[in-house]
């Protein structure tokens, strides 16, 4: 390597390393719009055949709001209107603090003042969220601006994603052929865990939330959006909340509607895991459920809440990308020479 090329590479090292550490307090955000125009960049390309490719991408980003942003707002309202009944259902006079005072004095031969030490621990409390306070806002606007960002990301991703692309396909270092194999492998990789993983994890746990909501299990929303999530880790799927759910109604003594969540989720829930998942193996590219496993638990930890979807298509875009060298590594030794 000569020194021209030393110093190229070095300076794409440095700004490449620059420009992360401007992405890494944005990361969430950032990996959640690549995610959402990836999803809708198919639905982009077909509506620039009938209408500009910047109406198309608003029109796809109104879709990625309501279709994103308002169940996990209504799901939020709906966990926070339960609390605040909760909440609310306590009255002032219906904890018997005297009595309790009276009790324990006469247990012990101490008298205590609970009524003192709740108002203390109340002063504590406030003074606590006060000097929160500051760092409590700028978590907010942190949030604010990311999906801000998410938001204008998504958007010029849709609106010159064919540009992106083709300037991917300039600039990676490949023979035209396998740079097409490269894609293609990856696409489908992508595609097979959104739809086997993402998808059949959404549709298990709204089927199995309808049921908590049949049998009347309280703040059921919740739940699915908590079964969803678990529906991504193999061998565990929404077992541990229905399971739970149907224990809770036996001990309810309610058998009858335990017995009926118990054989539809085990029965319906489980039939969606058995035909949809084949689809998407079929379909697109075969990922072993060990791969999703290690995908969705590192990823969590690397990534926070999007290293469950990216977690897996990090793993399976190696796999993809050994395999085009494997199967093109003649070619490209013969493209060096």
């Amino acid at each position: 390597m000569n020194r021209s090329k030393g110093s190229l590479l070095g300076l794409v090292t440095a700004l490449g390393a620059l420009s992360l550490l401007l992405i890494l307090p944005f990361l969430q955000f950032v990996l959640g719009a690549v995610l959402v125009a990836f999803v809708l960049y198919p639905l982009q390309r077909r509506l620039e055949t009938v209408v500009p490719s910047r109406v198309a991408a608003f029109a796809l980003l109104g879709l990625a709001v309501v279709g994103f942003l308002a169940p996990l707002v209504a799901i939020f309202a709906t966990i926070a209107d339960e609390a605040w009944r909760i909440f609310g259902s306590f009255e002032a006079d219906a904890v018997p603090v005297s009595e309790l005072e009276a009790r324990i004095a006469a247990a012990t031969g101490r008298e205590v003042d609970l009524g003192g030490t709740i108002a203390t621990s109340g002063q504590d409390i406030a003074r606590a969220l006060f000097e929160r306070s500051p760092a409590a806002l700028g978590t907010i606007t942190h949030f604010v601006i990311g999906v801000a960002l998410a938001l204008f990301l998504v958007y010029y991703l849709l609106k010159d994603g064919a540009d992106l692309v083709a300037w991917l396909h300039r600039t990676v270092p490949l023979p035209a052929s396998i740079r097409r194999d490269l894609a293609s492998e990856l696409d489908g990789m992508i595609w097979a865990v959104l739809y086997g993983h993402v998808f059949v994890a959404l549709v298990q746990g709204l089927i199995a939330g309808l049921g908590l909501f049949v049998v009347g299990i309280p703040n059921a929303a919740f739940w699915t959006a908590v079964m969803i999530v678990l529906a991504m880790v193999p061998l565990v799927g929404a077992i541990p909340v229905w399971g739970g759910a149907v224990v809770s109604l036996l001990v309810a003594g309610r058998p009858t509607f335990a017995l009926g969540l118990f054989v539809y989720s085990a029965v319906v829930v489980g039939l969606t895991d058995d035909y949809l998942r084949p689809l998407a193996v079929d379909r697109y590219a075969r990922l072993n459920p060990a791969v999703i496993l290690v995908g969705v638990l590192g990823g969590a930890y690397a990534f926070g809440v999007m290293g469950l979807f990216f977690g897996p298509i990090v793993l399976g875009g190696l796999k993809a990308t050994l395999t085009v060298v494997s199967e093109n590594w003649h070619e490209l030794e013969t493209a060096d020479r």
